[in-house]
């Protein structure tokens, strides 16, 4: 044929005279195939775009260059070649027949997976791209595959890009060579090689083993880690001696631990594992760390309602109660103190190693105001302050920071009965008072107000008996029943609502005019009155009582100029009275 004189390259014609002699000795009882078939041929011809191949039987066909490039985009071809190729069609009219070295290659590669899927035999591929629920693999000869998502591990993986590009082994699960379908699995082989190793654990795995683990999984109670084909749970718990609130604070998934094996049970092959267990217990050296009245330093790690718990060092905490954070202050909760994360001093007050429980104290960095004020006061002292609060029965006031009295409302004063204290002290006012007691037990001590005076009855029965007028009776304080008034030091009295006239509005600090209406000796009160003071009869006698006492007698002009000097002081000197009189 004429083409096949032809020379390309520069190489004669002549050369492929030997090439021809051979194939066609080699070829002998080869019979040209038929549309569809795979035939081996020798290249004769290399053209520009096309390769021009001799399938035996005097039969030439044509590929183009394309199918000849390798990966890095260069062609390898050369006339004597031996390649074998794919009949896509019958000679044409050129004479040539229409031939595919690609599809011969991936028929081939077809074949291999096929037979190698008969003998169950293990497929590398390298994962290509991401493609709609899985990825795609490129395996023999450039041949893509299926891997599902679920086949992917042993548990799903959530990020499939980043396994793009990775080679791995793989076993055929499903394979259709008419429909070019091929499914492949990674976790077939990944199954059985964690079985595998899970038969040597179990044969090997005892109690109180320290092994080697691959963190699994994390969860918020623990993490699950792979001791070799068997996971093993290590709880939150046996983590860290110290505090864990979550197992992330500790752990990364894939990160290796050592681990002690706590309980293992074959039949369900549950394993339990511990990581502190593989180091030393710090309460083991508590007792010597940690002795009483030391001051320490920690870090606060959670707030209760009864206390805060402090970690002085990993796995060793102590609580310092609510009733220890301040010698002054009633702590309603932690959190007004403290907060958690926050470096705190504290003290040391007692421990105990066996039961793991160090008790701390922050208001020990502190002197003690009990102490200071029992080295200052003594029963009998007079001490000045500020009432505190007030309560039913009686009023606090404090003496020194953190010290506080009571005086009860029995000892406020020596002749009014003082129901609620409060209508006659506010808080914030300024108060004097004797000890009369201080009980160092119950860290209390008790005030008196009256005791500032002798006991005025003895006093008040001569010098203020019923009829006797108080020119500046001092206003202390307004209730709603009455005033309470001071007529002399230590000597309080009340005027009731209806014996002060109409309209008044009596202010505390004010001065008033009274008359001592009543004095009850059993209840210690005396009762005083602003209508008409001086007029009523109890005052003329208390005055012809003082005349007599005087050794002057009683006389009707006494008794009339008397009379008219209460007027005098009233405001009603009865002039008009003189003037109708006079007419």
């Amino acid at each position: 044929m004429t083409q096949t004189q032809t020379t390309t390259n520069n190489t004669p014609a002549t050369d492929f005279a030997a090439m021809f002699e051979a194939s066609e000795t080699d070829a002998k009882g080869f019979e040209i195939g038929g549309e569809g078939q795979i035939v081996a041929g020798i290249v004769v011809q290399v053209n520009r775009d096309t390769v021009v191949v001799d399938i035996g039987g005097k039969s030439e066909g044509i590929i183009h260059k394309d199918e000849f490039i390798d990966a890095h985009g260069d062609v390898h071809v050369k006339p004597g070649d031996r390649v074998d190729v794919f009949i896509e069609s019958r000679e044409s009219d050129e004479g040539l027949i229409s031939l595919s070295k690609e599809k011969a290659d991936k028929m081939k590669v077809w074949d291999e997976i096929s037979s190698a899927c008969e003998r169950d035999e293990i497929i590398e591929g390298t994962i290509s791209q991401r493609v709609k629920g899985g990825l795609s693999v490129t395996i023999r000869g450039g041949v893509k595959a299926f891997l599902p998502g679920s086949q992917v591990d042993l548990r799903p993986i959530r990020n499939l890009e980043k396994l793009i590009g990775q080679t791995y082994e793989f076993k055929v699960i499903k394979f259709n060579k008419k429909r070019g379908n091929i499914v492949l699995s990674r976790r077939v082989l990944l199954e059985k090689e964690r079985d595998a190793m899970k038969a040597e654990t179990l044969q090997n795995l005892e109690e109180g083993m320290v092994l080697t683990g691959t963190i699994k999984n994390l969860t918020e109670y623990g993490a699950f880690v792979d001791l070799g084909g068997i996971d093993g749970l290590l709880h939150i718990t046996d983590m860290s001696w110290g505090r864990v609130n979550h197992p992330s604070e500790v752990f990364n998934v894939g990160d290796e631990v050592t681990v002690k094996v706590l309980k293992y049970n074959p039949e369900t092959e549950r394993v339990s594992l511990g990581m502190k267990q593989t180091q030393e217990d710090p309460w083991s050296h508590a007792q010597e760390a940690y002795p009483l009245g030391k001051r320490v330093q920690g870090k606060v790690m959670s707030l209760t309602d009864y206390g805060a718990f402090v970690e002085l060092e990993p796995g060793v905490e102590g609580l310092i109660h609510v009733s220890e954070m301040s010698w002054t202050k009633k702590i309603k909760h932690p959190s007004k103190m403290l907060e958690i994360g926050e470096e705190v001093e504290c003290q040391v007050l007692e421990v105990d190693a066996s039961a793991k429980r160090i008790s701390l104290g922050l208001k020990q960095l502190e002197p003690d105001p009990w102490s200071v004020f029992t080295d200052k006061y003594k029963p009998g002292d007079k001490i000045a302050g500020k009432v505190r609060s007030l309560t039913d029965y009686g009023v606090f006031v404090g003496i020194e920071e953190g010290v506080d009295g009571m005086v009860h409302k029995t000892d406020l004063s020596w002749t009014v009965k003082i129901n609620n204290p409060g209508d006659l002290y506010g808080k914030g006012d300024d108060v004097e008072a004797i000890i009369l007691s201080i009980n160092h037990d119950e860290k209390k001590v008790s005030l008196g107000i009256k005791q500032l005076f002798d006991d005025p009855w003895s006093l008040i029965l001569t010098d203020y008996k019923p009829g006797t007028v108080v020119e500046q009776a001092l206003v202390l304080s307004v209730a709603d029943y009455g005033t309470f008034v001071r007529i002399s030091e230590g000597i309080e009295a009340i005027i009731p609502s209806n014996e002060i006239p109409a309209g008044s509005n009596l202010q505390p600090g004010e001065r008033v005019r009274a008359e001592v209406a009543n004095l009850d000796s059993i209840d210690r009160r005396v009762t005083m009155t602003m209508l008409d003071p001086g007029q009523s009869p109890q005052a003329e006698q208390l005055q012809v009582m003082k005349r007599e006492s005087a050794g002057k007698g009683a006389t009707l002009g006494d008794l009339f100029k008397d009379k008219l000097a209460g007027l005098a002081a009233s405001g009603d000197t009865g002039a008009d009275d003189d003037e109708d009189d006079s007419e």
